[in-house]
């Protein structure tokens, strides 16, 4: 008599079993980063022999996996090894931004093949300037010498309030006409691949817990400053995105009191007091693109120059009432916090440290981001990754299983 395993229990639908069966092999195949045996797939699949031996064969037949030929004997049978073929299709990432536009290709474990940075198309409707990104997609294909039909999933993300489930980014301020915008379909039919579209601060940390400083973190948050304010949280190690797709959305906090009455709009007091835009009113020589001005506002501030001083403390203060008050919230064991302000680390992260430790009781951790400004787009890699292994699952069941 036989003697099966829980995962290969009898009974039922035998092809939904095969489906499940397919699927345990398929991600460990994928999970292995070296070389492996069929005799190593059993043992981590907890599977039979025979099952292993059918769903390897119908993998390789598929071209996932890589027959590598035996190698040396161990004083038995010479072994025979193979490994997940990562190049048999592709994912892209995109991190639209209102100036600059990352783009990205990987593999399909999320392994970078080809990287540009480019400024965001001005001047462009949504369809027109998601038709050029859409075109550099396909450019960074050709030179990463991939075919455009391997592109399995992509990622995209945008810096606004998006609604997860049917791709659609409901609102993005700092992008002109950007309302109800379908970023899943149109990405889609251009590039012929499935589209997952995500809010950018979401991205963000989600990158940083994959591949950065969040890593181990499962309830975190990356806090970003910059012309938008705005805040990508994990609980138990999943996206909180609200009912509404405002999670995270910490421009709109209000800073006090006085602030209730006014029309700050969509804008939010917070964007309004500590946006690059309010702090550049605190400094009369914040002239010229925010990346020369902000570096020579902490350049006076050292050299003495007390309304640069006043400026960068007026930042720190209302960065970390926010950053505490998201704390208080979330309850999270690391904040990683971005963008230009933050990129000149001290003295504002320390201020920032001082504030949230004076307010929040259970201390915390608050770090510069590992991948700097490219979090948004790992995260974006991330997603496409996920949703290529889906697509690869949906394939391989459509294609005729073995017996």
């Amino acid at each position: 008599m036989t003697t099966h395993t829980s995962a290969e229990v009898t009974g039922g639908d035998a092809g939904h079993l095969r489906r499940m069966n397919l699927d345990r092999v398929l991600s460990v195949v994928i999970d292995h980063r070296v070389p492996f045996t069929r005799a190593e797939l059993i043992r981590a699949t907890g599977l039979s022999s025979p099952t292993v031996g059918s769903l390897v064969t119908h993998l390789i037949r598929s071209g996932l996996v890589r027959d590598l030929g035996t190698g040396p004997s161990r004083g038995g049978r010479r072994p025979s090894f193979m490994e997940f073929n990562a190049r048999h299709g592709c994912t892209a990432g995109i991190d639209l931004g209102p100036t600059w536009t990352r783009l990205a290709v990987a593999d399909l474990r999320g392994e970078l093949l080809a990287h540009r940075v480019m400024p965001t198309p001005e001047g462009l409707g949504p369809e027109a300037l998601l038709a050029r990104i859409a075109k550099a997609v396909r450019e960074l294909l050709r030179e990463a010498r991939i075919p455009a039909d391997r592109l399995v999933a992509l990622g995209a993300g945008a810096p606004g309030a998006v609604d997860h489930k049917r791709g659609v980014v409901a609102l993005a301020p700092n992008l002109k006409g950007w309302s109800s915008v379908p970023m899943r379909d149109i990405l889609g039919h251009a590039l012929g691949a499935r589209v997952v579209v995500e809010n950018d601060m979401n991205l963000a940390i989600l990158g940083e817990h994959w591949r950065g400083a969040a890593r181990g973190h499962d309830t975190s948050a990356f806090v970003s400053f910059g012309t938008g304010i705005g805040a990508g949280i994990l609980v138990d190690g999943k996206l909180h995105r609200g009912h509404h797709f405002l999670a995270g959305e910490i421009a709109l906090m209000c800073m006090g009191p006085e602030y209730v009455e006014r029309d700050y709009g969509a804008r939010g007091c917070l964007e309004t007091l500590a946006g690059l835009r309010g702090i550049a009113a605190l400094w009369p020589k914040a002239r010229g693109p925010a990346d020369r001005w902000i570096a020579k506002l902490f350049e006076a501030a050292s050299d003495g120059d007390a309304q640069a001083r006043r400026a960068i403390e007026r930042a720190a203060m209302l960065i970390g009432i926010a950053v505490a008050n998201l704390s208080a919230v979330i309850d999270p064991s690391l904040i990683v916090l971005g963008g230009p302000l933050a990129a000149h680390g001290e003295p504002l992260m320390g201020a920032v440290r001082r504030i949230v430790a004076r307010i929040v009781p259970a201390p915390i951790e608050i770090v510069p981001p590992a991948l700097g400004g490219e979090a948004p787009l790992w995260g974006s890699l991330l997603l496409a990754s996920t949703e290529a292994r889906a697509q690869l699952r949906r394939r391989l069941r459509e294609e005729r299983m073995p017996a």
